[in-house]
């Protein structure tokens, strides 16, 4: 039987930490900038209804 190799999954565990917080990193920064900027979407009410 193949031993574990944990050094692999490790690996790939940072990995995915680093994604996931990049992608936090990055929603907020976008959020920011929209905040910052004063966009909005605007609403409809004719759609809504």
């Amino acid at each position: 039987m193949a031993k574990p190799n944990y050094a692999f999954e490790k690996r790939q565990r940072d990995l995915a930490k680093k994604k996931k917080k990049d992608e936090k990193r990055q929603r907020k920064s976008e959020a920011k900038a929209e905040q910052a900027t004063g966009e909005t979407t605007p609403v409809d009410p004719a759609q809504s209804n």
